[in-house]
């Protein structure tokens, strides 16, 4: 794993008498998929705002390659890119048009159909936003976010409301581009997703991070504090059923 590419100390968010974010403290290496994972109201999504600097910091500090968030906003979100949960675009605009409009917002230029290939859209190339499905909207909002290449991704419970299908597309897509070379912090409620994507996850938990670690590691711990739970195992599940009879590499 590479350098510390993001540090937090103590990062805290209140709104008036309620703590939402509790001076949490964490850091992410540059190259690794680092998941945060929690129930809703943990405080996830408000930590992303936070580091991304789309909300202000409260209490304590949020380090990104060098540059300190609060003191140096616009710097920060130069060289992030984000996945929101519900992306929306311009309607009436096709997506190799979105994308070249994204790309000038940063004084870049880049290749549309490229990029839409990479994230295996490149036949809608000449299609509107307002036309994709609901995964092939995520897929678009990943590309949109790319167009300045990042040196980090934040992705905000990225698969929430996919199918079976198109949350395995994603998957692939979201390991090709950690393989890029960018680093990736995202939230998920879904522990499949953690379990598969992370090399590291925090668990959150009322605005604290409980515990840090690989995903095999705290599974490892639980086991040798004795957990048991009943063991069934089925050959395949429902979810397979319906990848194998549709086809997983058809896209949705």
């Amino acid at each position: 794993m590479g350098k510390v590419l993001l540090k937090v100390t103590g990062l805290t968010k209140k709104y008036g008498d309620k703590t939402v974010v509790n001076g949490i403290s964490f850091e992410v290496n540059e190259g690794e998929i680092f998941g945060i994972l929690g129930p809703n109201g943990a405080g996830k999504t408000t930590t992303l705002e936070m580091i991304e600097a789309i909300k202000e910091i409260d209490g304590g500090t949020a380090i990104l390659d060098g540059i300190n968030v609060a003191e140096e906003p616009t710097k920060i979100r130069q060289i992030i890119g984000v996945q929101p949960q519900s992306p929306a675009f311009q309607d009436k605009t096709r997506l190799t048009e979105l994308l070249e409009l994204f790309a000038a917002a940063y004084g870049e230029r880049v290749d549309a159909r490229k990029l839409l290939e990479d994230v295996d859209l490149l036949d809608k190339a000449k299609s509107y936003a307002e036309e994709l499905s609901g995964g092939q909207k995520q897929r678009f909002s990943i590309a949109a976010a790319l167009v300045h290449s990042p040196k980090i991704f934040f992705m905000d419970e990225p698969t929430t409301g996919l199918d079976p299908q198109a949350r395995r597309n994603l998957w692939d897509l979201v390991q090709q581009i950690r393989d890029k070379g960018i680093t990736i912090i995202m939230t998920t409620h879904y522990m499949e997703e953690a379990e598969l994507l992370c090399d590291r996850v925090a668990i959150m938990d009322e605005g604290n991070i409980i515990t840090i670690a690989p995903p095999k590691q705290l599974v490892k711990q639980l086991l040798a504090r004795g957990f048991k739970k009943a063991q069934h195992v089925e050959q395949a599940d429902l979810e397979d059923v319906f990848i194998d009879l549709t086809g997983k590499k058809l896209k949705d």
